[in-house]
């Protein structure tokens, strides 16, 4: 987090730990990885670094999941199999509901 985004995150906590996947990309990207999700706060206002990140958006998971569900082609295919694990998505909106 601090090289990419600039930021300082509370310990990470483990939400999938088992998630594996091989899944192709719409541009044939062939992803074969053992790809742990965990989820961590920070406080701080980001500082992208350029060289890594093109874009980005704070949004709300809710808003993340519903868009996953409606339109699962915008979104990288390891990033649908996450939140099609319903015990993920359980404890990831846990996760965002605790302040």
């Amino acid at each position: 987090c601090r090289y990419e985004l600039g930021v300082e995150i509370t310990p990470p906590e483990s939400i999938y730990p088992d998630f594996r996947y091989r899944a192709t990309d719409p541009n044939g990207i062939v992803e074969n990885e053992v790809c742990p999700v965990f989820a961590a706060r920070t406080n701080s206002a980001l500082q992208i670094n350029d060289d890594e990140v093109m874009d980005y958006q704070w949004c709300d998971l809710a808003d993340v999941l519903h868009g996953i569900d409606a339109t699962p082609w915008a979104f990288s295919p390891w990033m649908v199999m996450q939140a099609a694990n319903s015990e993920a998505r359980k404890l990831l909106s846990a996760f965002a509901q605790h302040n």
